[in-house]
């Protein structure tokens, strides 16, 4: 599918998302998801302030969506300023969300994130945990956004 306008704005919403996330102690990741009929949910990371390994913006926005029925679910797009890792993508496929967009990819993340508390990162990508599901789910990214990069610049160091 082709990157519309309203997608473009959405992820750029993301990383503002992913900014708070910084800006309050946290991670820089952003997240929301979009219904079909316009309802719009937001989440950012909390893994340092929720003392939380995984409180990753998709997984803390797939759980404030776990409310919504899965017809819902499935005609909702999800947004974010960085490709899914494996746990979220995990979360993304059992939640019933039918499509995901991303900004900066795991591995462009990868350049700048050698290791976090002493753990490499997980480099999977999240097209191919969804790839081995029985389910579609739309992946459209990396979608190049200069916000996704400079929201990680000098963070991980």
């Amino acid at each position: 599918m082709a990157i519309t306008e309203a997608d473009q704005g959405y992820l750029e919403r993301a990383v503002e998302l992913a900014w708070e996330a910084r800006e309050r102690g946290n991670h820089p990741f952003g997240s929301l998801l979009v219904t079909a009929e316009g309802t719009i949910l937001e989440a950012r990371n909390t893994v340092v302030t929720d003392a939380d390994p995984t409180g990753h913006a998709e997984t803390n926005l797939v759980r404030l969506a776990g409310s919504l029925d899965h017809p819902t679910l499935g005609g909702s797009t999800l947004y974010t300023s960085t490709e899914p890792c494996a746990m979220c993508a995990g979360a993304i496929y059992w939640s019933g969300i039918g499509r995901v967009v991303f900004a900066l990819s795991e591995s462009e993340l990868a350049t700048m994130v050698e290791e976090e508390e002493g753990v490499p990162p997980l480099r999977l990508p999240c097209r191919e945990v969804f790839a081995r599901g029985g389910r579609d789910i739309a992946v459209d990214g990396p979608v190049p956004l200069l916000g996704a990069t400079k929201v990680h610049e000098g963070f991980w160091e």
